[in-house]
């Protein structure tokens, strides 16, 4: 989900910092996550608004 005014690079490696390999494997379907570990999409790409802000608020 892209959120105006900031960079969705720096946002994902925020995101990446805050959860852990489990919590990103919970958080993502089968398909999301191969995109994902394939590097086709980012955290970004599946999490919504509201996930996203409270990961950061960590």
């Amino acid at each position: 989900m892209p959120i105006p005014g900031y960079d969705p690079e720096d946002i994902d490696e925020q995101l990446e910092s805050r959860l852990d390999d489990e919590e990103i494997e919970n958080r993502l379907t089968e398909s999301e996550l191969e995109a994902y570990r394939d590097g086709d999409a980012n955290l970004i790409d599946f999490l919504d608004g509201d996930e996203i802000e409270g990961i950061l608020d960590r």
